[in-house]
């Protein structure tokens, strides 16, 4: 038996479409091992407790190609601390959580580069399982059938906020409203924030942020389907985040703050129970060590 901890994720992180992410402290915690006969669910709520669990899919994606057929399975989901379809990376949890529970049953054959490429063909783009995989913010492109990612390291000084609104956003109706060319000046602004960003995280200049983590690719198509999004981002800015931004395809906002504010979070949830509306407030911190696993309940592997 084998357990497997993958940190939530926030892709994009504003002007990095499909390129940037970024892992936090909070988990998905799975357990897996090989059954003498037929597949078990466990802890999954009743609509993901079948065939077409994405836990699933991925193992049998990773077995079908290694022609390696398992006895039986048992898939236990042992803590979900990430909500599903709100841009905190919950699908690739499943996934990196799928590949090394299923390299596990193999026999550990699989480096975690293998297990990575295998990942970004399921996933279809590597902004959020380059960081559930490798910890920290994570640039990552693709090169034809390559994968090619690097770390960016991070100055200490900050914090994240995750205000994390009661709905849902499937990923694909976000996808479906953005435009399927985009003019040369709306890149060329990306280009330049994503560049001023990647340094300002660098050296910790994170009163560049502002500037930094605007965006004219995704945001502005995405927002007006998430309820409140200006109200509460606008609020955000004015409480004295450094900057915000939308959390992969919606419909949590990110927020960015000084390591030492310890009020800001406070005020956001003053001003959202004054507004009435119903968001989570989260802080969160960055998780450098990206998912692991366990043989037993505790022994590191």
């Amino acid at each position: 038996m084998i357990r497997v901890k993958v940190p939530a994720t926030s892709a994009n992180m504003g002007p990095g479409f499909d390129t940037l992410g970024i892992a936090f402290n909070l988990y998905n915690i799975f357990e897996f091992s090989e059954e003498d006969e037929g597949v078990l669910f466990s802890g999954f709520k009743k609509e993901f407790s079948n065939e077409n669990n994405i836990v699933y899919k991925t193992m049998m994606i990773c077995f079908n190609k290694y022609n390696y057929k398992p006895k039986g399975l048992s898939i236990r989901l042992v803590e979900e601390n990430i909500p599903i379809s709100r841009g905190l990376g919950s699908s690739s949890t499943c996934i990196v959580a799928g590949l090394l529970g299923a390299d596990y049953i193999m026999g550990n054959i699989l480096s975690t580069e293998e297990l990575f490429k295998i990942g970004v063909e399921i996933e279809g783009h590597p902004d959020n399982i380059a960081p559930a995989f490798f910890g920290g913010m994570v640039v990552s492109v693709m090169e034809e059938d390559d994968v090619i990612y690097n770390e960016i390291k991070v100055k200490e000084g900050i914090k994240f906020v995750a205000i994390i609104p009661e709905f849902e956003l499937s990923t694909s109706l976000a996808r479906g409203v953005l435009p399927k060319e985009v003019n040369f000046k709306d890149a060329i602004y990306n280009v330049s924030r994503v560049s001023l960003m990647i340094s300002a995280f660098s050296n910790g200049r994170y009163d560049l942020l502002k500037y930094a983590c605007k965006d004219a690719l995704h945001e502005n198509y995405r927002s007006p389907l998430i309820k409140n999004y200006n109200l509460v981002y606008n609020k955000c800015i004015s409480l004295g985040a450094l900057s915000c931004f939308l959390s992969g395809a919606g419909p949590t906002i990110m927020a960015i703050i000084k390591k030492d504010d310890n009020e800001i979070i406070k005020n956001i949830k003053v001003f959202l129970e004054n507004e009435h509306i119903n968001w989570d407030v989260k802080e969160l911190s960055l998780d450098k060590l990206g998912a692991k696993s366990y043989k037993g309940d505790t022994n590191e592997r």
